[in-house]
């Protein structure tokens, strides 16, 4: 299981990531218009899996505008963010920052995506929500690159995830 920290304490989360090489594993989430999408309706293109608590924190919220910038200078990817956020959350968010490059998931319904890609916290005011993380899924379903960002308050490394792309 993976070591994390929020705010410096210590935290469970309820596994490890996927290893690289291993096939993706499927998910169904819903769209910020209550749509189910699932692994599927993505593969053929590279897929890069921005998963964190909530768009409703200063970290979160700039992972997604870093990524929605990003995400349209390359070719043939698409940019998930994915939190379980209500999709009514996650379409104000996008709405109010003009957030058009990434598409908004929610794991609110079953919370399976956590569980199945071992990002679930376990313990603290956090339980139940996803630690942040990136995940990278290449055009045929395998995973390419994962980062398990060890301080939930602390942003992700950009620069290579971009790279991995």
């Amino acid at each position: 299981m993976a070591k994390i920290t929020l705010g410096g304490n210590p935290i469970q989360i309820s596994g490890n990531l996927p290893n690289i090489g291993d096939n993706a594993v499927d998910f169904t989430l819903r769209t910020t218009a209550l749509k189910e999408k699932s692994l599927s309706d993505y593969l053929g293109k590279t897929i890069l899996l921005n998963i964190f608590p909530s768009v409703d924190t200063s970290v979160c919220a700039k992972s997604v505008r870093v990524f929605n910038k990003k995400a349209s200078e390359i070719d043939h990817c698409v940019v998930l963010c994915i939190s379980k956020d209500l999709p009514f959350a996650q379409a104000r968010f996008c709405g109010a920052e003009g957030i058009d490059n990434v598409e908004m998931l929610s794991d609110f319904k079953t919370g399976s995506f956590g569980e199945d890609h071992g990002v679930t916290i376990k313990d603290s005011n956090f339980k139940g929500l996803h630690a942040r993380a990136i995940i990278i899924i290449d055009r045929n379903g395998k995973i390419k690159y994962t980062e398990q960002v060890a301080e939930i308050g602390n942003e992700p490394n950009y620069e290579a995830a971009l790279k991995a792309m």
